[in-house]
């Protein structure tokens, strides 16, 4: 059955008032559509459907099931304007009733009450029947005028907040209730039927089908229903996602034999790594862990692929502190990191520790961004800024450099574990995220002299640092700022001399009378598979170790510490990073 395209005739639309509101936390914004009708005639039956040439296609009929009823009342008030006639359940049929929109339920509909405690409500052949047959279909043509099934031309429906209720605490039986079967179910068979069915699953999809109508004459086109179908397949396949991956976690498998990973997009990039390269940024669809994927972006340029992985690793190191603490980040390595008595003076600190590659690099704070610190902040080149918060008069100092990247993340994450995921050809490596820690109490003194507890505070400080530095790592550290990294290297050693090196240059640069490694602590984050590392260390004047300790040579390389009256702890505890 096909409908001639009278309904609509002289609709007309004002383009300036179909307003959509994308800002964070704010509703869709539908009442400034206008409609004004002339001339509509009724619509009349013909025995096909689907048969414009361009794929367009009447809505007459649509189903409406949402549990998130934000603008549903300004959607089916103006479909209903234009005719179209709504089937509804449930809640979201009260809220329709309750501002006048005209609703048939579907407990009418289908002659067949709702059962099971409204488990049971849409899984019948009037409802799937009506989205699944084949309009030009002679044989589901008369079986659906045998039956009494209807043409549904549309299906508005989003799912069960399972998620929300998994995250809200809720127990094991309330999460199972806020599984969707009836939703899914649906969607996929309007999805399935995309040449003659328009399906809904967004909020922020409500906007662009009503431009759609107005444009087409109370149409849809075929080029949105396979958008929309595309998309709504997407949507139950998170959500399935979701589900199996909370099942997994109420067993002992720490990871399932099925690996569902998902994310919704948020940017398309300018380019990857390397300007050859396309790319994007997406979220994550499970759990947030709060960071440069969730935070606020207040002001600055479109952030690139290295800015968001750059500024990652500033934020992740920065949350190691308890204290105020600033980390400066480039190429994925900080070049600066220090704790202070507040954010000016642990970013002043970590600026000092090497202000040259600091240029053009990620600064991180762990506490709220004040007016001081903006201050020195602007005094360099600095690409991006990541807080949990900030002071208006902070942002205002910030203002003045338009490019430069401002982001609030609205708090500290929790130290939960998670996963991180890398990919490689044809698969992906899984692991927890690297939550590991170690306490004063846990370090194993294995030299014959003991740490002071200058020598251990400056050890704890360096060891989280160094867990932040791509391997092979060492980092040289004093009174709570890092002077001097070596990163990278394929051997121990000559990251050894690498931070030795930089640390060097960084104090005759700023005409230091002695080597800011002398009184220095050392950190590598793998143990030292030979004496020459820790010698390196000790000509450049540190006087503590920090490792994890567990080479085959570790009674050599103990005992050159203990020739060169160095403390040397192990933690038992490594940190790669690749």
């Amino acid at each position: 059955m096909a409908f001639v395209p009278s309904l609509l005739t002289g609709l007309k639309v004002d383009a300036e008032s179909i307003m959509v509101s994308r800002r964070r936390g704010s509703a869709l914004n539908l009442k400034g559509i206008r409609c004004r009708m002339e001339s509509a005639e009724p619509a009349v039956e013909t025995e096909k459907v689907n048969s414009d040439p361009n794929g367009l296609v009447r809505i007459k009929r649509v189903l409406v099931s949402v549990s998130d009823k934000t603008s549903i009342v300004n959607l089916c008030q103006f479909l209903t304007s234009m005719g179209v006639e709504v089937i509804s359940t449930g809640g979201s049929a009260k809220i329709l009733m309750e501002n006048g929109v005209a609703v048939t339920e579907v407990s009418d509909y289908t002659e067949f009450p709702e059962l099971l405690d409204g488990r049971l409500k849409t899984l019948n052949p009037k409802i799937h029947g009506g989205l699944l047959g084949i309009r030009d279909n002679e044989d589901h043509h008369q079986a659906m005028a045998e039956h009494g099934i209807l043409p549904i031309d549309a299906c508005v429906v989003n799912l069960y907040p399972f998620e929300e209720t998994v995250n809200s605490g809720a127990d094991f039986g309330t999460c199972v209730e806020n599984i969707d079967v009836g939703g899914p179910a649906m969607i996929r068979a309007a999805a399935k039927n995309f040449k003659s069915v328009t399906v809904v699953t967004e909020v922020d999809q409500y906007a662009e089908l009503l431009t759609e109508l107005a444009e087409n004459d109370g149409c849809t086109s075929l080029a949105l229903r396979e958008k929309y179908a595309g998309a709504a397949y997407a949507r139950t396949a998170v959500y399935d996602a979701k589900i199996a991956s909370w099942f997994s976690m109420q067993g002992e498998d720490h990871f399932p034999e099925r690996l569902v990973i998902s994310g919704t997009l948020k940017q398309r990039l300018r380019y990857g790594e390397n300007p050859h390269q396309r790319a994007a940024f997406y979220v994550s669809d499970g759990p947030k862990r709060l960071g440069a994927a969730t935070s606020e972006i207040i002001q600055g340029k479109e952030l690139s692929y290295n800015n968001i992985a750059d500024t990652d690793a500033a934020w992740e190191l920065v949350c190691e502190f308890n204290e105020p603490a600033v980390a400066i980040i480039k190429h994925a390595n900080p070049c600066g990191a220090a704790v202070g008595v507040n954010p000016m003076d642990a970013y002043l600190r970590a600026l000092a520790c090497d202000p040259i590659s600091a240029f053009g690099g990620i600064v991180a704070f762990n506490r709220t961004l004040d007016k001081d610190a903006a201050e020195e902040v602007i005094k360099t080149f600095t690409e991006v800024v990541i807080a949990p918060d900030s002071t208006a008069e902070a942002l205002q100092i910030l203002s003045q450099k338009k490019n430069l990247r401002v982001l609030l993340t609205g708090g500290i994450p929790a130290d939960e574990l998670g996963w991180t995921v890398k990919s490689v050809a044809s698969g992906y490596l899984v692991q927890d995220r690297d939550a590991g820690s170690v306490t004063e109490a846990q370090l194993q003194i294995v030299t014959k002299r003991a740490p002071t507890a200058q020598e251990i505070t400056d050890m704890l400080f360096a060891w989280k640092v160094c867990k932040y530095v791509k391997s092979n790592a060492i980092v040289f550290a004093k009174d709570g700022s890092t002077v001097g990294q070596g990163a990278g290297q394929m051997s121990r050693v000559d990251s050894a001399r690498i931070a030795a090196l930089k640390a060097k240059e960084t104090s005759e640069a700023a005409q230091e009378e002695e080597v800011r490694t002398k009184g220095a602590v050392a950190a590598s984050d793998a143990f030292f598979p030979f004496p020459d590392g820790v010698e390196v260390c000790a000509d450049a004047g540190a006087t503590a170790i920090i490792q994890p300790g567990g080479s085959k040579r570790d009674e050599e390389v103990i005992a050159a510490a203990d020739a060169r009256g160095m403390t040397m702890v192990f933690t038992e505890m490594r940190h790669f990073r690749h």
